[in-house]
C-alpha cells in the first residue's frame, strides 16, 4: 500500500471515545490546527467520507497538534525504512507535500497530495512527481536535481535491493532518463517534456514505480 498510507491510516492506539464523526473528532482540545470542513475535503479529493474519517484519525494519532513538521515527518518515515537512511528522501517528500512552503504539513496538505497519488490520473501523478523532482521549484528539472532524488531513494532502500546496487547506478539511470526527456538538449527538463516522455516510454513508466513504491 505504501508507507504514507500505512502510517496515517493506522487506528489510534488509545481513543478517547468511539465515533464515526470527523466533526466530533475536530472538537478534541488536543487538536490545535483544524482541517477544513469534511464536505469541502470530499469535494476536493477522491476520498469518501469514511476514508477521510479513517485517514484523519490516523493523522491525529501520529500528529496530535494537527500538523507535521519536517523532523516528525522524517522520524515517522524512518520507521518504515530501517535498513537505509530515509532522511534525505523524506526531506524532499515533505517539501512536495508542503505546498504553501510554511514548514509544516497539515491534514489538508496531506490528504490532497495523497488523493492525487492514489486516485489521480496518470497526468496528475506525473505533475506531482515533476514537482518532487523540481527541488528548487523553478519550473525545470536539472540533471543534478534528478540525481539528488535518485540517490536519496537508493540511500533509503539501503541493502534491500537485489542485486546490490553499485555506487554509480543512480547516475547511470539519470543519464538514461535525461537523454530521453531533454528533447531539445538545453540541459533542463520542462514539465511538458517530462509528461510527454513518461507517458510514451514504457521503460520510464516502469521505473517510476520505484518512486510510487516508497510513498
Amino acid at each position: 500500500m505504501g508507507a504514507l498510507m500505512v502510517i496515517f491510516s493506522l487506528q489510534p492506539k488509545q481513543r478517547r471515545k468511539t465515533t464515526d464523526s470527523v466533526e466530533d473528532e475536530l472538537e478534541l482540545s488536543a487538536v490545535r490546527h483544524r482541517p477544513e470542513g469534511l464536505e469541502q475535503l470530499e469535494a476536493q479529493t477522491r476520498f469518501s467520507r469514511k476514508e477521510l474519517q479513517i485517514l484523519y484519525r490516523g493523522f491525529k494519532n501520529e500528529c496530535p497538534s494537527g500538523v507535521v513538521n519536517e523532523d516528525t515527518f522524517k522520524d515517522i518515515y524512518a520507521q518504515f525504512f530501517p535498513q537505509g537512511d530515509a532522511s534525505t528522501y523524506a526531506h524532499f517528500l515533505f517539501n512536495a507535500f508542503d505546498t504553501d512552503h510554511n514548514g509544516s504539513v497539515s491534514f489538508e496538505d496531506f490528504v490532497m497530495g495523497l488523493s492525487i497519488l492514489l486516485r489521480g490520473t496518470v497526468q496528475e501523478k506525473l505533475i506531482w512527481a515533476f514537482n518532487l523532482y523540481d527541488i528548487n521549484k523553478d519550473g525545470y528539472i536539472t540533471k543534478e536535481e534528478m540525481l539528488d532524488i535518485m540517490k536519496a531513494i537508493y540511500d533509503m532502500m539501503g541493502k534491500c535491493t537485489y542485486p546490490v546496487l553499485k555506487e554509480e547506478t543512480p547516475r547511470q539511470h539519470v543519464e538514461v532518463f535525461f537523454q530521453k526527456m531533454d528533447k531539445n538538449k538545453d540541459g533542463v527538463v520542462t514539465i511538458d517534456e517530462f509528461i510527454d516522455c513518461c507517458q510514451n516510454d514504457e521503460n520510464i513508466m516502469r521505473s517510476m514505480h520505484l518512486f510510487e513504491n516508497v510513498l
